[in-house]
């Protein structure tokens, strides 16, 4: 019986519910390493997170065994509840429904990797919404703006 060898590897977009600006820098980084153990427990590889305020770029080796809606649901659900029993925020934090997973090879590792940590420097210049729109063209993705995140500029 042969073994199952992958190589996949994909970048997760996910954005904060009403695009509200409630990931602080203050925590931001304690955040980002719970989240890299809730990857890594599902036997993911993370290569790099980063994000902004209002969303989160995740660029993991995936493992194949679990489906990546599983994985985003399990992110979500569980970066919300830390969030929460931390009390970081007043109320309650969520993430917005939906988001973007993309994938790339092997040759495409360093550049992606380079991209996600420097995120807060692309902002400068860009907004999220023409950066996830651009990545939705750039893969050939069929959408419809009214499924998109919302957007407020």
């Amino acid at each position: 019986m042969g073994d199952t060898y992958t190589q996949l590897y994909i970048q997760l977009v996910f954005a904060v519910k009403g695009r509200n600006n409630f990931i602080q820098f203050a925590w931001e980084e304690e955040l980002y390493k719970y989240i890299t153990a809730v990857v890594q427990n599902d036997n993911h590889k993370m290569l790099s997170i980063n994000g902004m305020p209002d969303h989160i770029h995740i660029f993991l080796g995936l493992n194949p065994v679990i489906a990546i809606s599983d994985l985003v649901k399990d992110i979500k659900r569980a970066s919300n509840n830390w969030i929460n029993d931390k009390e970081f925020i007043k109320g309650k934090f969520e993430g917005q429904s939906g988001y973007g997973a993309f994938s790339y090879g092997k040759s495409q590792i360093d550049h992606v990797r380079k991209y996600i940590i420097n995120q807060k420097k692309h902002h400068e210049k860009l907004s999220f919404k023409t950066e996830y729109i651009s990545l939705v063209k750039l893969f050939e993705i069929t959408f419809k703006d009214e499924h998109l995140f919302e957007f407020y500029d």
